[in-house]
């Protein structure tokens, strides 16, 4: 999507707002011994409350309102009736429909106090985030939010998801440009354009590499010994920079 308007841009940012706002109440309610239903049902009934649509059950048909993940699942992960413990990385990410507009975000908390793996691994995925972030300008390469985010994981000693990236959205969940890769790639010759809407969000891993698809044809995860982190903002590009929807 291109964002041409006042009114698009405004539409934009309500739904990043209440998908932001969402994530966070739900990260606010985990704690030892609740299920992962039961934190997607708190975020379902805050969307529904503000008018909202669970957009990967609008548009994939996803077996539950929001995607959360624990440990060594990477994304996609479905709610159910999974008891969370002490100690446990759980990766929640909205995204919604609102008046036929997306938003799009992500979070990764841990119950209790982060080893210090975890804590390594979310620091570094915080700050690519942010560096990518940062590169991101109108009539720059689309390849530059890619470069930003292999460097900061490879000067921190981590490694990325590779085939997890980042995309467009606004008024489909998953628009042009596609798939943005969270990595160098030479050959990708794409523009980011003035009004452009883009996510981004690197999946930082303490050695993985790469996912793996669960039997439940949903839950993508690494081996059990790996930690991953993701954040996540859904933003608009232009000439001085980005303007972040997705903020609580």
């Amino acid at each position: 999507m291109i964002v041409k308007t006042e009114e698009e841009l405004a539409a934009l940012k309500q739904v990043g707002k209440i998908v932001a706002q969402t994530v966070q109440l739900m990260g606010s309610h985990l704690k030892p011994g609740v299920t992962t239903q039961e934190i997607d049902d708190i975020g379902r009934a805050f969307l529904t409350e503000h008018g909202a649509r669970s957009a990967p059950e609008l548009v994939y048909k996803f077996p539950g309102a929001t995607c959360i993940s624990v440990n060594h699942e990477v994304a996609h992960g479905i709610p159910g009736s999974r008891c969370l413990q002490e100690g446990d990385m759980v990766n929640i990410d909205v995204s919604a429909e609102l008046n036929g507009y997306f938003g799009d975000t992500g979070y990764s908390f841990v119950i209790g106090e982060p080893n210090a793996i975890q804590s390594h691994v979310m620091s570094v995925t915080q700050q690519a985030l942010q560096n990518a972030i940062s590169v991101v300008k109108a009539g720059a390469l689309v390849n530059v939010i890619g470069q930003a985010i292999q460097s900061t994981a490879k000067v921190h000693g981590c490694s990325i998801i590779l085939n997890l990236g980042s995309h467009g959205v606004g008024r489909s969940l998953h628009e042009e440009p596609g798939f943005i890769q969270p990595y160098d790639d030479p050959d990708d010759g794409r523009i980011l354009k003035d009004g452009m809407v883009i996510t981004i969000e690197p999946f930082i891993s303490s050695g993985a590499w790469e996912f793996q698809e669960s039997d439940d044809g949903w839950t993508l995860y690494t081996a059990p010994e790996f930690v991953t982190a993701q954040y996540e903002h859904s933003m608009v590009v232009t000439k001085t920079g980005a303007i972040i929807l997705t903020n609580p």
